[in-house]
């Protein structure tokens, strides 16, 4: 089977090793002509953003770029980004990288002309209908790495460097006109992040999955999505150049994101809090949390899980599914505690305020409660 493919679902997705060199056709499907690219500070370096800049100057596109993206972004990044997209009189964004430049990017165009503050755009009711759809910048998409999916996604996650809670910002306009899906493009990234960005492709899948609202569409792309992280997953892990499963990893990301619109739960609910606070990877830390989420879980999931498990070739039922979760996450060099990924002496009152206060807690199977989360929080510290 060869690995490639023109999608429009959920948006025209161009997929495939090599497909980065269309970025002058994406552009033109946008109508962009003078793109900003939006990156982080990690990634600016490194030849893969070297080569999207030759590819944009040689379209004729430019290769203007701004990289000042934290992990974890924040509206300060987003306020300079903004200056930097005005300053060049910019008509749409490249948007390259993991969650962070993807994020970064998307706030980028979908702020660049409101008049109200990115905080009252949060994903609570129907707070995007205060934004000016009219003047919503377009975006393409370019993922470097098979975790987040915001590649497809309808929001951003941008942290108050006030507060320093995490936010999802949310809007329809801001899923990207065009994705480029190169899988080329992660064959540099390190094991480690390999593992974290792979584990978050993974908690999308199994909490969608787990959410008790009613969309069969994302039930069944959370069960494939599933299935694909777990066969290549390792794969990609051990042989970083193993192309066919990095293309399968990208795809369970995308499939991960896609999948969500059915909900997260607590796993999320717990990882925001604690990487806006601790400023840990947000995909190594949704799988040290995942395990004991599951058993929390178990009464409202334990049918569910176990009537999946043979396709995803899992044996044991449920308690087949935990224990395969933990092996895996150890095979991949996941620690087992927050601890270890220096979450030492936490705030507790203030994860478990932040916790229960995230969207994400609506989409979990079990009502979190103020005992459960801290007890959650206690037993993978």
């Amino acid at each position: 089977m060869k690995l490639t493919g023109d999608w429009s679902f959920p948006t025209t997705i161009k997929f495939g090793v090599g497909r980065v060199t269309e970025l002058e056709s994406a552009c033109q499907h946008a109508h962009i002509k003078r793109p900003l690219l939006v990156t982080d500070r990690g990634l600016a370096t490194l030849p893969v953003i070297r080569r999207v800049l030759d590819i944009m100057e040689d379209a004729g596109l430019g290769r203007a770029i701004f990289s000042q993206v934290d992990p974890n972004p924040t509206e300060m990044n987003l306020a300079v980004g903004l200056t930097a997209y005005r300053e060049g009189a910019h008509d749409g964004v490249i948007a390259v990288g993991g969650g962070s430049g993807l994020d970064l990017g998307k706030m980028v165009a979908f702020m660049i002309g409101q008049t109200r503050s990115v905080w009252d755009f949060e994903d609570i009711g129907d707070q995007w209908t205060f934004a000016n759809s009219d003047c919503i910048a377009p975006i393409v998409a370019v993922p470097t790495t098979a975790g987040t999916g915001s590649e497809v996604g309808r929001a951003s996650v941008l942290t108050n460097s006030l507060t320093r809670e995490k936010k999802i910002i949310f809007h329809p306009r801001i899923l990207p006109t065009v994705v480029i899906c190169d899988p080329e493009l992660t064959v540099d990234l390190p094991p480690a992040m390999t593992a974290g960005t792979g584990l978050d492709a993974f908690a999308h899948c199994v909490e969608a999955f787990s959410s008790p609202h009613f969309h069969p569409l994302s039930q069944g792309i959370a069960v494939e999505g599933m299935r694909l992280v777990i066969q290549n997953l390792r794969r990609a892990f051990d042989d970083g150049t193993d192309l066919s499963a990095r293309a399968h990893m990208m795809v369970a990301a995308a499939m991960g994101a896609t999948a969500f619109q059915k909900g997260l739960g607590a796993i999320h609910a717990l990882s925001h809090p604690i990487g806006a606070l601790y400023n840990t990877h947000h995909g190594t830390t949704n799988a040290v949390c995942m395990p004991a989420v599951l058993r929390l879980n178990r009464p409202a999931i334990e049918e569910r899980l176990s009537s999946v498990s043979p396709y995803l070739g899992i044996s044991g039922g449920f308690e087949g599914f935990c224990n395969f979760v933990e092996t895996f996450n150890a095979s991949l060099g996941i620690p087992k505690r927050l601890s270890q990924l220096g979450v030492i002496d936490p705030d507790m009152d203030r994860l478990v305020k932040d916790a229960l206060a995230d969207p994400s807690c609506g989409g979990n199977p079990v009502e979190l409660t103020h005992d459960n989360v801290r007890n959650l929080l206690g037993s993978i510290l």
